[in-house]
Formats: C-alpha cells, sequence, structure tokens
C-alpha cells in the first residue's frame, strides 16, 4: 500500500508539473516571449520600421511666394519684373536658379511657379498660398517682409502683431491643403545695410526720389538725428519681423528658417541692381539662389 500511495503521489506530482510548465509556456505566448516554432523569426528579431525623415533633402516640384525679390524687380531692366532672374524659379542661366540647381533645367521648367507679386506684404502670402496649393509642390520658398518695412513712413509699417497672424494664416493654408509640403523661409534683408551701400551711388538715389521704401530711403543723404532714428526704426522692426519668421516657422516640423541667412548677407554694389541700388542684381539673385539650396539641401537646419 505504501509502494502504491509513494507511486501515486509521484504520477500526481509529476502531472502538476507538466501543466505548471504548459501553463507558464502559455502565459510566455501571451506575452509575445520567445515561444514560437522551432527556428521561427521572433518579435525582437523582426526589423524596425524606418522614421519617415522630417526634412526631404531632394523635393521634386518648387513652387515660390513673395514679393519683388522673387519677381526679379529691376535686375533686367529698370522699374520692372524681371522674373526669368528670379532666385527661386528664375530660367536665366547666369542666375542658376534654386529651382533649376534642385531639379534640372527641363524639370524646372515644368515643375516649378512664381506666384511673388512686386509690392506684396505680409497680408498678401494667405492668397498666394492658396494659388500655391493647386500645384501640389513639394518645396515652399518664402521671402517676404520687406515691403512691410517699406511703407512711406516709418510710422506706417506693419505692426509685428498683423505680422505674425498673417504668416501664422498663411502657414495654416498651405497645412490644410498640403500637410507635407516642405517650406523654406527667407529672413527679410537688412534695409538699413542697402540704404548705406545705395546712397553712394547718384543713379540709385534719383530712383529712390520715385517712391522706393521710403521710410529708409528717404533723404538718404540726411544725416541728422531724426533721419537717423527714423531709418533706426526701420531696422528694429525688420529685425522684430525676423523673429517672428523663426518663431511661427520653428513649430511647423516641416518648415526651416534660414537662421537670419539673408538678413545678414553683406550685399555690395556688384550684387545690387545698377538701375535702383537696392533691389538684387543677377548677381545678387545667383547668391540668393546659392544661399537657399545650401540650406534646403543640407541635412540640418542651420545652428
Amino acid at each position: 500500500m505504501r509502494n502504491r500511495r509513494h507511486r501515486s503521489r509521484a504520477v500526481v506530482a509529476l502531472a502538476t508539473a507538466a501543466l505548471l510548465g504548459t501553463a507558464s509556456l502559455t502565459a510566455c505566448d501571451a506575452q509575445g516571449g520567445d515561444s514560437g516554432a522551432p527556428g521561427g523569426p521572433s518579435a525582437h528579431d523582426k526589423p524596425s520600421p524606418k522614421p519617415t525623415p522630417s526634412w526631404d533633402t531632394t523635393p521634386r516640384s518648387l513652387a515660390a511666394v513673395g514679393d519683388s525679390i522673387t519677381r526679379g524687380f529691376d535686375a533686367c531692366s529698370v522699374l520692372s519684373d524681371c522674373p526669368e532672374a528670379s532666385w527661386a524659379t528664375g530660367t536665366d542661366a547666369g542666375v542658376r536658379s534654386l529651382a533649376t540647381r534642385l531639379l534640372g533645367k527641363e524639370r524646372a521648367a515644368s515643375h516649378s511657379w512664381n506666384h511673388a507679386r512686386t509690392g506684396a506684404r505680409m497680408a498678401d502670402l494667405p492668397g498666394q498660398v492658396e494659388q500655391a496649393v493647386a500645384e501640389r509642390p513639394e518645396l515652399l520658398t518664402v521671402m517676404v517682409g520687406a515691403n512691410d518695412a517699406c511703407r512711406s513712413t516709418a510710422a506706417s509699417m506693419t505692426p509685428v502683431g498683423d505680422f505674425r497672424e498673417d504668416f501664422t494664416a498663411a502657414l495654416r493654408t498651405l497645412r490644410s491643403a498640403l500637410p507635407k509640403t516642405q517650406v523654406y523661409v527667407a529672413s527679410v534683408p537688412d534695409l538699413k545695410r542697402l540704404w548705406s551701400q545705395g546712397r553712394t551711388n547718384p543713379l540709385g538715389k534719383q530712383v529712390w526720389k520715385l517712391g522706393i521704401c521710403s521710410s529708409m530711403l528717404a533723404d538718404p543723404d540726411n544725416l541728422d538725428t531724426a533721419a537717423s532714428e527714423r531709418r533706426n526704426s526701420v531696422r528694429d522692426r525688420v529685425v522684430e519681423y525676423n523673429e517672428v519668421l523663426e518663431e511661427v516657422c520653428e513649430k511647423d516640423r516641416r518648415c526651416r528658417y534660414d537662421g537670419g541667412a539673408v538678413h545678414a548677407y553683406r550685399f555690395d554694389g556688384g550684387q545690387l541692381s545698377h538701375w535702383d541700388w537696392f533691389h538684387p542684381s543677377k548677381d545678387g539673385q545667383s547668391r540668393l539662389a546659392a544661399l537657399a539650396y545650401r540650406q534646403i539641401t543640407a541635412p540640418e537646419p542651420p545652428a
């Protein structure tokens, strides 16, 4: 009897151990453990999906919005647009526009569009963006803000709050239609430096009298306190505009601000229009194209 009881207890113990072992395996399976078929791949062996890059350095189409600089104003003849010399979408071989550098000459002809308008201010940007989204570009370039500072008087410059509201609205318009389109935002040029360069040229100063950026360029040879304060107020407003461009752009993971590169660029006589000594010449347009190309194709945004 003792042997039978001993054998019975042993059988029960073995059965219990087997059941516990099965339960353990089942629990391991439920938790995603390595309980697959012998030699089969486990969950840990599966390759992780590659994250989608937040910035594509090789966009295949481009639309430009902005003001007279992007229209190539005064780059070819006095007081007229010259879009073929535009830094963004121009076809002039000497300029080598951003579109040509990114897409090649043939593709740039069919996959780049210029919606900029001479005289445009930030308030016009939402409408330009609305036009641009129809082409569904992979990259949108933005260069606007100079005309918000270039008013008839310094007192009539666009308030910073309005500038921010309109830029935010423009990006919202883009994102509602094209959530994946990338945006390159150029800073507003240093208008006071352009005054200091152009004021030495008699022809340029004659053209300025026609009303180009009066808040900065009026009475170009007047260096008294009031004139200096006026120019400094325009310079300071441009700095504030650039701060807005940077801050709003930073909130959009597919937006890249130029880090103030255009504002810091020291245009000289060779890069300025020989008609108004204020807008970029073809050489100046080429420098803008090269600057944009370097920043757009860089793996990381400017520090």
